[in-house]
């Protein structure tokens, strides 16, 4: 029981350190001079280590053990919160890139400990660790601001906050380091790592599901409120969409792992959520001030369901806990690499025609080969490692 709360609030400091940030950003340029260049390297660090810095993990596990290496991440996250608060930019850089090399490891861990903890409540548990993923990000997003306000209206409060729940993670997590672990593989169990993977086709679908699902989902944050503000919408309220966005997804995140566990395979979840968030961004393109809250509830359930279910399936495809870290790993370094390219790649698109509209429609068409991968990734089966 204890492990599983350790996991839920290893989870829920997965994602505050980058969601913070965003809403701060001009009081944080404002106080520091940071150029909009700079400020965009700073949002899209954290993504870039969590692709960058994913293979780090396997590594780590199999020389200090999974319960050492979450106590050793949850530890340098809350190390790189709090150096990120000293004065000077290069400490602001350099304790996000730490945080994000933290939370890459545990991003790529929490599968594999679900799968080798609990094989026998794998919807539950990622059910429960992708609500607080998606929860936690929501509640950054939204209080980072209030609490800066309330602490004298500098950007550093509200980033501070932030190293608590990391604290509070890393003292309920301690009693596992006391434990004795699982054993190690067996020897004749079948190769692990990535490059055990690379030339299996269920490994490269479920690595594109989640890579095209994440590549939305970070457009979404970074644009969705300069979208609606181009059409006349006040910026609070359009940062309102955005956190509603966010807030629906907390029902299928708790949901959809345990539904799609029991199906026999998960093809028809894909095409649900693919068509809800395609209907989503028909609708901001066509009518964006018509019905934007119908519009951000039907794109944000869609992206939202798609990630827990993206994370479920490295587990069900992944069939035993080395090749769960195989593909972990896989999917999560090619995901989160992707993922930092596309707020700089609709970005650009909006910078070269002077509209929204393309830019939108690129992030529409990209839902086609998340339907093509995500209905391959979805069928019954499990990767097959080759050395």
């Amino acid at each position: 029981m204890l492990l599983a709360i350790g996991m839920v609030l290893l989870a829920a400091n997965l994602r505050p350190a980058a969601a913070a940030i965003g809403p701060l950003l001009d009081r944080i340029r404002a106080d520091t001079g940071l150029s909009a260049t700079g400020a965009g390297v700073l949002t899209t660090l954290p993504v870039l280590c969590f692709g960058a810095l994913a293979p780090l993990a396997p590594r780590l596990s199999r020389r200090l053990g999974e319960r050492t290496t979450v106590a050793l991440a949850l530890l340098l996250v809350l190390f790189g919160l709090l150096v990120r608060l000293v004065p000077g930019l290069g400490f602001l850089f350099f304790g996000t890139a730490v945080a994000g090399m933290a939370i890459a490891v545990g991003n790529v861990l929490l599968p594999v400990l679900v799968r080798g903890n609990f094989p026998d409540h794998v919807g539950l548990l990622t059910g429960m660790y992708s609500t607080a993923l998606i929860g936690f990000a929501a509640l950054a997003a939204g209080i980072s601001v209030p609490i800066a306000d309330a602490f004298g209206g500098g950007w550093r409060p509200g980033l501070a906050i932030w190293a608590l729940p990391a604290a509070v993670a890393l003292a309920v997590w301690a009693p596992q380091l006391a434990r004795r672990q699982p054993a190690s593989q067996p020897r004749d169990e079948e190769p692990h790592g990535v490059r055990a993977l690379l030339r299996d086709r269920v490994a490269w679908a479920v690595t594109l599901f989640f890579a095209t699902q994440s590549a939305g989902f970070y457009a979404t944050l970074a644009w969705l409120p300069s979208v609606f503000h181009s059409h006349g919408i006040s910026t609070v309220r359009a940062g309102v969409l955005l956190s509603l966005s966010l807030l629906v997804g907390l029902v299928p995140a708790l949901t959809v792992p345990s539904m799609a566990t029991r199906a026999r395979d998960q093809r028809l979840f894909v095409l649900a959520f693919v068509s809800c968030a395609a209907a989503g961004w028909l609708g901001i393109i066509l009518a964006p001030t018509a019905a934007p809250y119908l519009w951000v509830v039907l794109l944000g359930f869609g992206q939202n369901a798609s990630f827990p279910l993206a994370l479920t399936l490295i587990v069900l495809r992944g069939g035993t806990v080395t090749s769960t870290a195989g593909l972990s790993t896989l999917a999560q370094t090619v995901g989160y690499l992707v993922a930092a390219a596309g707020p700089l790649l609709i970005g650009a698109v909006h910078d070269a025609t002077g509209s929204w509209t393309p830019a939108l429609i690129v992030l529409l068409a990209l839902l086609a080969p998340q339907l093509l991968v995500g209905l391959a990734a979805g069928r019954d089966c499990t990767v097959t490692p080759r050395v």
